[in-house]
């Protein structure tokens, strides 16, 4: 009777470690196809124009608001659309801040002038933080900037990581959504 109760504890556990192994192979899968860049689909049939190294800036009343380069564009004047390799945006905000965000590709919206960037997108701020994800995108109505995506900040003193984020250019607003990590590197005392 005991050989009996024995062998059927290591079967539970066998079959257990097993379900538990399965699970995890799969969770790491799903984690792996999850990292993986969401390119947008560029196809160059269709363009109205091609174009390589390109700058676009928006100025309001003499103040420079923004300014966007890539290394190359193609426009689809049907749709007020342009798709972007190799992306930089420089925000200037009121108060003399100054935010870049860069990526692989992206999608510049003409009407609305919003901006959706992904592939090893770098967020930087002229006050000493970094910003890294997968993708982005820019409400130029809202001044927003929301991601999705796992998340990394760094500054001088902080490290912190997540899942999503929410940046209120004017509010000065800064939110990670879901599963935040925070890590203090110290600083000065005093």
């Amino acid at each position: 009777m005991r050989k009996i109760k024995i062998a059927l504890l290591i079967s539970i556990v066998l079959i257990g470690g097993l379900v538990l192994g399965s699970l995890w192979v799969k969770l790491q899968e799903k984690r792996a196809s999850e990292n993986k860049e969401r390119l947008p689909k560029i196809s160059t049939e269709g363009a109205d124009m091609r174009l390589e190294k390109i700058q676009l800036v928006e100025d309001n009343h003499g103040r420079r608001t923004w300014e966007l380069e890539a290394r190359q564009i193609q426009q689809y004047q049907d749709q007020n659309l342009m798709i972007l390799e190799d992306v930089k945006v420089t925000f200037y905000s009121e108060d003399g801040r100054r935010f870049v965000v860069s990526g692989k590709k992206g999608k510049f919206y003409q009407t609305s002038k919003n901006i959706e960037l992904v592939g090893d997108v770098m967020l930087t701020s002229s006050d000493g933080y970094r910003l890294r994800t997968q993708s982005v995108s820019y409400d130029h109505s809202m001044k927003k900037v929301t991601s999705p995506d796992a998340v990394e900040i760094e500054g001088d003193e902080i490290r912190l990581v997540g899942k999503g984020m929410m940046v209120d250019m004017e509010g000065k607003i800064f939110k990670v959504l879901s599963e935040v990590k925070t890590q203090w590197r110290g600083g000065r005392r005093g």
